[in-house]
Order: structure tokens, then sequence, then C-alpha cells
């Protein structure tokens, strides 16, 4: 079995050896989302928060964001970018491997935004864990790889990747929540070197309606 530290081990080299400035611009799909399915700002839980484009974006908008990320050094560059923006009062980081804990309390919205690992984690369990998370008229936003770019550590693995419809029924979830968009668009992504590719993605969005 996998151990917390071979988490954290992945993900610490993986940043430290990342340019501070990748992954610093929020996911267009996500801003939107937001703006017309949350549009008043709430508390937020950000989860793999990287190095933070989403929890800052949701900061500059007026939200209280706590970013989760299992990466100290991912940490780290989000709450110098929160200090350098001028939003360092409205972002809180927490270090968790979410296969072993999961932070406390519930949000009003919960994002988990490529929440992929190579390392092994119950995604299901996780992703139901966030469901719980989310309070009363909250929602949950999971935006998820649905194929493999050419750049991804699975390049040339045959994966199969679950539906929306699917990723919607592992949360377990009760009648007191609404589907608010569960679709797999295509899009042009660009890898870290500026390379290309159409990649298709899981869009999931549920609000808890009490």
């Amino acid at each position: 079995m996998t151990s917390a530290n071979d988490s954290a081990s992945f993900w610490e080299n993986h940043y430290a050896g990342m340019d501070a400035r990748w992954g610093i611009e929020p996911n267009t799909v996500l801003t939107g989302l937001v703006t017309d399915l949350a549009p008043t700002p709430g508390t937020a839980l950000d989860l793999g928060c990287g190095h933070g484009g989403d929890a800052l974006w949701l900061a500059s908008r007026g939200w209280d964001v706590t970013a989760v990320d299992v990466s100290r050094t991912a940490l780290d560059r989000v709450a110098s970018g929160a200090a350098v923006n001028g939003v360092a009062d409205r972002i809180h980081t927490l270090r968790h491997d979410l296969a072993e804990t999961f932070p406390d309390g519930t949000y009003d919205l919960v994002t988990a935004t490529y929440f992929h690992t190579p390392i092994a984690l119950s995604r299901a369990q996780v992703l139901r864990r966030a469901a719980r998370a989310v309070s009363s008229g909250g929602l949950l936003i999971v935006i998820e790889h649905a194929s493999v770019a050419p750049w991804s550590w699975q390049a040339g693995q045959d994966v199969r990747f679950p539906t929306p419809d699917e990723v919607i029924a592992s949360l377990q979830l009760t009648d007191a929540w609404r589907v608010e968009r569960s679709d797999a668009p295509q899009r042009i992504a660009t890898g870290p070197q500026g390379r290309t590719a159409t990649v298709t993605d899981n869009i999931v969005a549920v609000r808890r309606t009490r």
C-alpha cells in the first residue's frame, strides 16, 4: 500500500522541479461555473490546489479560501502569491494527504480541479468526503481529465475514464442534491513546454439543496 510519505515525496519533487509561474492562472471552466452558479462569495475549499490559480482567483473575488495540497512547496507558493496579490487574509493553506486526512468544517464551495495522481488513492472516497463538506445551498465542482494528453504520465497507456454520470453516481448523493452541470466537452490544452493537444474533460457541478 502506498504511504502518505510516498505521495508527499512525489508531489514535493514534482513542484520543486516546476516553474513557479506554471498553474497560477485559474481554470476558465471553473471561473465560468462560479460566476454563473455561485456569484455571491462565501467560504471555499480547493482540493489539490497546486500553485493556487483557482484559489487566488476565488480570493480576488472575495471568497475566503482554504487551499489544500500535500506539497509544502506548492502551499508556500500559494501563500507567496496571495501576499503579492493582496489576498493573504483570504487564503489559508493546509497540508493534507487526502488519502489519509481531510479538512474539517463545511464550505459554500468545494472544488477539485484535475485532482489526479499516479500515487494509489481512492478518488471516489475523497470526492464523497468533498461532497459531505458542502454546506446547505453550496456547490461541489469537479473538473477532471477524461482523456490522456501527450505530456501526461499516463501517455501511451490504455486508460478508461469514467463518464460524468459515473462520477456523479460514485458520489452517492441523496435527493438533497441537484445536478447543475454534467458533460464532457473537448478543448485545446497547452502542456508545460507549450505543446498543444485536443483533450476531453469531465465537468460536474452539483448543488446541495438542503
